[in-house]
């Protein structure tokens, strides 16, 4: 269990890092403005996600 939780951290890292960097790819290119938005919710929703993932393992290890 402990080696699953210590990949959560990085995994969840990794996605909205991912996202942004798709998000920047779209716009220097002069992507679409509706694909530039989804990814911008996209990437927010990847953040709360990763910051609950991150005060979880934080609440895990101290118990």
């Amino acid at each position: 269990m402990t080696s699953f939780v210590d990949l959560l951290v990085p995994v969840a890292v990794m996605a909205v890092a991912f996202v942004l960097l798709l998000g920047l790819i779209n716009m220097l290119r002069g992507g679409s403005a509706n694909r530039s938005q989804q990814l911008m919710r996209l990437r927010i929703l990847l953040q709360f996600l990763a910051i609950i993932i991150i005060m979880g393992v934080i609440w895990w290890r101290a118990a």
